[in-house]
């Protein structure tokens, strides 16, 4: 069984950089309200349906506050300028027995090289291993990109078009 707490792995992107997937640490705070800023208002906007520019005190805790049972957080870590960065960052969230609500962002200079992808993977392969039998995600109808990430997961995908978001569900078993 994988340890999705201490959960690392290194990745090669499309431009042959390397970074690292590995699950979110208390000491990531930081560097966590960082990649928010870094992230373009649309980015923000496509990930928590809304206009956002940060991240409230509260909104802090709660994605810092990781059991790595019910809630799963990895994030995507590259070198710069000898700090560590975080450029992305995918979790997910059991809402009931065998099934969890993902989510997933990557910093907006590092979309397009795979990283969503890499996220998705991880991720998904430490919710099969905790028995969770379905990723289900709501997302917004323009955010072309975390629709074709999740369609060519290599999971089955249902899709169902609500009012104002795409309800995904993702079978992972």
């Amino acid at each position: 069984m994988v340890d999705a707490a201490t959960y690392s792995a290194v990745e090669s992107l499309r431009n042959g950089q390397r970074i690292e997937i590995r699950a979110l640490k208390p000491d990531d705070r930081d560097t966590l309200i960082a990649a928010v800023g870094d992230a373009s208002a649309q980015t923000l906007y496509r990930r928590f349906h809304g206009a956002k520019r940060e991240l409230s005190e509260r909104e802090i805790a709660f994605f810092m506050n990781i059991d790595f049972v019910n809630h799963v957080a990895l994030v995507a870590v590259r070198d710069e300028g000898g700090q560590s960065a975080i450029i992305g960052g995918a979790r997910y969230i059991v809402v009931q027995p065998g099934q969890a609500e993902l989510a997933f962002t990557v910093v907006d200079r590092y979309q397009g090289q795979g990283i969503g992808a890499a996220l998705m993977r991880h991720l998904a392969a430490i919710a099969r291993t905790a028995g969770i039998k379905e990723l289900i995600a709501e997302v917004l109808p323009e955010n072309t990109a975390m629709l074709k990430v999740l369609e060519k997961s290599g999971c089955p995908v249902s899709t169902r078009r609500m009012s104002m978001v795409v309800h995904v569900t993702l079978r992972l078993s």
